[in-house]
């Protein structure tokens, strides 16, 4: 038991013991003290004063009395009002600290076992018509962040990914590319796929604007305009196409979506996230308009009379949803019916289906699970929306169809450039081989751009800020992965002169320091559960923080090495070592790789 579970059930002890009544944990509040007082952990006691039916000092004083008397981790308390303040022995730390040290890599997470629950994470979920730009760096990492805390908390998870691989949108590129592609390919251009496929759709955006444009000059209303203008009339024939199996459209969708497979899968890898199960909407969104019209016979949804069909969610507060329309073709909502079913089809055990969307489809996953539970499907309530904002420039919104947007790939190849050039003035990878220092550059730039997303809480929309992220100081990827080289290297030195932290370590006085940076290092599993519990990684990322800027300071206020008492060199270097361990583990959550040397 930790040490807050130890004094809870001492608590309930002391409180049937001492005032002959029964109390539940509830009624029990432990604290951290506070830095201007005395002690470790804060019990409030003003709970049982009705109880002890004595002032808040006497009753605190009676429970530290009976606390001490029986618990040999406390070392000493005090009393501030209606606080008891309780002091915990050196010896317990070390004991944390020596626990810490034997689980190693596995220190603060929980096994997963054939009895762990199943939670699948979707993430990603490009379209097939871009390629992916700084917005799907915040998803992907998030996603794949999030299913790497969940797994620490003991869950067995999928990682999944749906492509959003047919649509108008879809079509969009391939009339443009039809239009004046001219029969360029990734091959023939040099270009990678998804990047070629997204200039087409920019390619049609143009045109669009301007048909519409002149349509409105012809006296057309600008919605008239929109729905007229001939190359969008394309675009939705060549959709009822697609739906209907046309062998020409097909292959060209075909075609075309490969180019965009192998640009994604670039990078993806270059990102570092990966995927259990792909899931196309193009395999998906039949299920999703069977389910609708079965939906449609047993009067759950309604039929309008130009055909198209609705769900009427007006008794729950709001609207009615499309989910067919006129023409029989599909919209997202159908598709996202479809694979929902699939999936709980699949993975039937499922505790939660997470979906890692930008927070514009709030509404969307609202209606989702509305719709579901009318359609009869009680895992419903399963469904859980990780909603997260927007990731702004100093310019403002991206915008894809008019290629506004940060590219992914030019981004990531930015920061490697950026990272270069930051450790070049430094002097920081000097000494090692080429190939050495181009890996370290690479761990340092996504470390940059990966942290920076992922330690704003995801609910917030954030400002990213290239030359902020990359900064060897402050709260920064690299000035955690320097932590971790600056550790390794003491660790280095250490094994030249044929020091080791001990199996058993030494039960010793501790400096303040100390002592903080093993309570830092206990609370590793609170971080990891309250990440998983509140879907929010953010909470890994500033506690790793916190962790180094402890050490540093703990570093440059005491001598490792050359600590003159044998026994507090080796608790000194079991501390650093065990802060590397937890380091490295927390960012390898995070998707982060940190060094050894830098």
């Amino acid at each position: 038991m930790n040490i807050e579970q130890i004094l809870t059930t001492t608590i309930q002890q002391a409180v049937a013991t001492l005032y002959n009544t029964e109390i539940d944990t509830n009624s029990i509040q432990i604290q951290e003290t506070r830095k201007e007082f005395d002690g470790d952990k804060t019990i409030v006691v003003f709970p049982f004063l009705k109880i002890s039916k004595k002032s808040p000092e006497q009753t605190a004083a009676e429970l530290g009395e009976y606390l001490q008397a029986n618990v040999s981790e406390i070392a000493s308390y005090n009393v501030i009002k209606g606080f008891l303040n309780i002091s915990i022995s050196t010896n317990y730390w070390i004991d944390v600290l020596q626990n810490a040290a034997l689980q190693g890599a596995n220190y603060g997470k929980k096994p997963v076992t054939e009895k762990s629950p199943t939670v699948m994470v979707e993430y990603s979920s490009p379209n097939t018509n871009k390629p992916l730009h700084l917005g799907h760096i915040r998803n992907n990492l998030l996603g794949f962040a999030i299913a790497q805390i969940l797994e620490a908390n003991g869950n067995r998870v999928i990682k999944a990914n749906l492509i959003n691989d047919r649509g108008i949108h879809i079509c969009k590129s391939m009339i443009a590319w039809q239009l004046y592609g001219n029969g360029e390919t990734p091959q023939s251009s040099g270009t990678k796929g998804d990047h070629l496929v997204g200039k087409y759709y920019v390619a049609f955006d143009k045109q669009y604007k301007a048909e519409i444009e002149t349509l409105m000059k012809q006296n057309m209303s600008e919605d008239e305009a929109k729905n007229a203008a001939p190359i969008m009339q394309q675009a939705r024939e060549m959709l009822v196409k697609w739906e209907q199996g046309d062998t020409e459209t097909i292959a060209l969708w075909a075609r075309m979506n490969n180019w965009v497979y192998d640009g994604f899968g670039k990078t993806y890898s270059r990102m570092g996230v990966a995927f259990d199960k792909m899931y196309y909407e193009s395999q998906t969104y039949l299920l999703g308009k069977q389910i609708v019209m079965d939906g449609l016979a047993k009067g759950v949804l309604y039929k309008k009379d130009d055909n198209s069909i609705w769900a009427d969610l007006t008794a729950e507060g709001l609207d009615h949803k499309l989910l067919l329309r006129p023409d029989g073709t599909s919209v997202y909502m159908t598709q996202d019916i479809g694979t929902a079913i699939e999936r709980f089809k699949e993975f039937g055990d499922m505790q939660e289906l997470i979906y890692v969307v930008g927070n514009e489809q709030n509404y969307h996953f609202q209606v989702l699970a509305l719709i579901l539970k009318k359609l009869g499907y009680a895992w419903a309530d399963k469904i859980y929306h990780m909603s997260y904002g927007m990731v702004e420039l100093p310019e403002g919104k991206m915008k894809s169809r008019e290629g506004t947007v940060v590219d992914a790939d030019d981004l990531m190849e930015d920061m490697l450039q950026d990272s270069i050039a930051i450790s070049q003035e430094l002097g920081k990878l000097s000494g090692l081989s080429p190939a050495e220092a181009a890996e370290i550059h690479e761990m340092i730039a996504q470390a940059a751009l990966k942290y920076f997303i992922l330690k704003v809480e995801p609910r917030k929309t954030m400002l990213f800020n290239p030359q902020e992220s990359i900064d060897f100081n402050g709260n920064t990827g690299p000035f955690i992965q320097y932590t971790h080289a600056r550790i390794c290297s003491v660790l280095r030195k250490a094994a030249d002169q044929g020091i080791y932290p001990p199996a058993q370590l030494p039960k010793i006085q501790c400096a303040p320091l100390e002592i903080e940076l093993i309570k830092t290092i206990a609370r590793y599993g609170e971080a990891i559960a309250l990440a998983g519990a509140e879907h929010a990684p953010s909470h890994v990322a500033n506690y790793v923080y916190d962790l180094v800027k402890l050490f540093n300071q703990f570093y440059h206020e005491h001598s490792i090495l050359n600590e003159p008492n044998e026994e507090q060199k080796l608790l000194r270097l079991a501390l650093a070592k065990q802060t590397a361990t937890i380091v490295a583990s927390a960012m390898g959550l995070l998707g982060i790789r940190v060094p050894e040397r830098m």
